[in-house]
C-alpha cells in the first residue's frame, strides 16, 4: 500500500487536534497526546507540541504560557471546528451516550472522546428548538425503581485511579475504612466496577486470596496505582458475578422460592418475573401464588418485606441439582 504523502498525514494530525482541544477549561499537549495514542494515532509529544503552537496561530486557540504544562483550549466564543461527518442523530446518540456512559467510563476513554461530546452538544445547540433531535433529551428519562437517594461523595481522585488500574490490569494500593469506621491499607487487584443506585462499587481480590470482594468507592480513602500488572482470572466472570447476587448481599446460593400475594400488588410480576421457570396460579379472586428460582439474598428479603402484609406463606427450599454457584 503507498504511503500517504506527509502533508495529508499532517492535515489528518492537525483535525484530530482541533477536535479534542475543550472550551471552558485548559488541556495539555500530554492529554492530547495520551488521547491520540488510545485512538490509535501514535506521535511523539514534540511532534503534538508543534503542531499546536501551528495552530494557536492560525485558530481561535489560546496557549496559557504562564506556568507548565501549557493549557489550551478554544478562545470563548469562538465557533471551533466542525465535524461534518456528526450527523443530527449521531450527536443525539453520542450526548446521551455520554450522559449515561461517563460514571462508569475510565477518565482516559472520556478525555479521548471529549472533542466529540463536545460537538455533539454544540451539534444539538446549533440546529435549534425545531429539530427533533434536539428535544428527544427532554422527551426521554430513565426513573429510579427505589426511593431516590443522593450519591455518597467519592474523594477526589479515586474513581480515577480506580478505573484506569482496571482498564490497565494493574494492582491497586488502597486505603479502605469499612462500615464499621475501621481504616486498614491493601493491596487489590480490580477486577470490576458495577453501578448499584447512586453507589458504586469496586469488585476485587485483596492480595493472597482467590475470592472476590465489592468495596464502595465512597469508603476508598486513597488510591495509587501500582507499576505491577496482573493477568486477570480466567474464572472470573462479573455478569456471572451479578447473577449470583453478590451485589444484593447474596451468596449465590439458589432456592427455589414460593409465596402468596395479594393480586393488586403481584400483578406486575406476571409481567416482570422472577425467573425464566416462575409459574403463577390464581388462589380465588384476590390472591396469587408465584414459584421461582431465585438467588437468595438480603436484596429478596428486602424486595419481600415491601410488600407488607400483602405477602404470605412465604417458602424457602434450598436448589442444589444443577447450581452452578460458588462461594468464595
Amino acid at each position: 500500500m503507498a504511503k500517504r504523502p506527509e502533508t495529508i498525514e499532517t492535515t489528518l494530525l492537525a483535525l484530530e487536534l482541533l477536535r479534542r482541544i475543550p472550551r471552558g477549561r485548559k488541556t495539555t499537549a500530554k492529554e492530547l497526546h495520551e488521547q491520540l495514542l488510545h485512538a490509535g494515532i501514535e506521535r511523539d509529544l514534540r511532534t503534538i507540541q508543534r503542531h499546536l503552537e501551528m495552530l494557536c496561530t492560525h485558530f481561535d486557540i489560546e496557549c496559557d504560557l504562564r506556568s507548565r504544562p501549557y493549557g489550551y483550549r478554544w478562545l470563548e466564543g469562538s465557533k471551533g471546528v466542525s465535524l461534518p461527518m456528526l450527523t443530527p442523530q449521531e450527536s443525539l446518540i453520542l450526548a446521551m451516550a455520554e450522559a449515561h456512559l461517563k460514571p462508569i467510563l475510565p477518565s482516559r476513554l472520556i478525555r479521548s472522546m471529549t472533542g466529540f461530546f463536545t460537538q455533539a452538544h454544540r451539534n444539538l445547540h446549533d440546529i435549534g428548538t425545531g429539530r427533533l433531535e434536539a428535544e428527544w433529551p427532554d422527551k426521554v428519562r430513565v426513573v429510579a425503581t427505589s426511593q431516590p437517594l443522593l450519591p455518597p461523595p467519592i474523594a477526589e481522585g479515586i474513581f480515577e485511579s480506580v478505573s484506569e488500574a482496571l482498564y490497565l490490569n494493574r494492582w491497586l494500593k488502597i486505603t479502605y475504612r469499612n462500615a464499621s469506621g475501621k481504616e486498614s491499607e491493601n493491596s487489590v487487584m480490580p477486577l470490576g466496577l458495577a453501578q448499584q443506585g447512586p453507589r458504586m462499587y469496586l469488585v476485587c481480590r485483596f492480595e493472597g486470596y482467590n475470592n472476590e470482594r465489592s468495596l464502595a468507592l465512597n469508603r476508598i480513602l486513597a488510591a495509587s496505582i501500582s507499576t505491577f500488572t496482573f493477568v486477570r482470572p480466567a474464572e472470573f466472570n462479573l455478569k456471572k458475578y451479578d447473577d449470583d447476587g453478590r451485589f444484593g448481599f447474596g451468596e449465590g446460593h439458589q432456592i427455589y422460592l414460593t409465596f402468596e400475594i395479594d393480586r393488586t400488588a403481584g400483578l406486575h410480576l406476571i409481567e416482570s418475573p422472577l425467573s425464566l421457570d416462575q409459574t403463577h396460579r390464581e388462589i380465588g379472586n384476590q390472591r396469587l401464588e408465584f414459584s421461582a428460582t431465585v438467588v437468595d439474598s438480603a436484596m429478596l428479603k428486602w424486595f419481600l418485606a415491601a410488600f407488607g402484609e400483602a405477602v404470605s406463606n412465604v417458602q424457602r427450599q434450598p436448589v442444589v441439582e444443577g447450581s452452578t454457584a460458588e462461594c468464595p
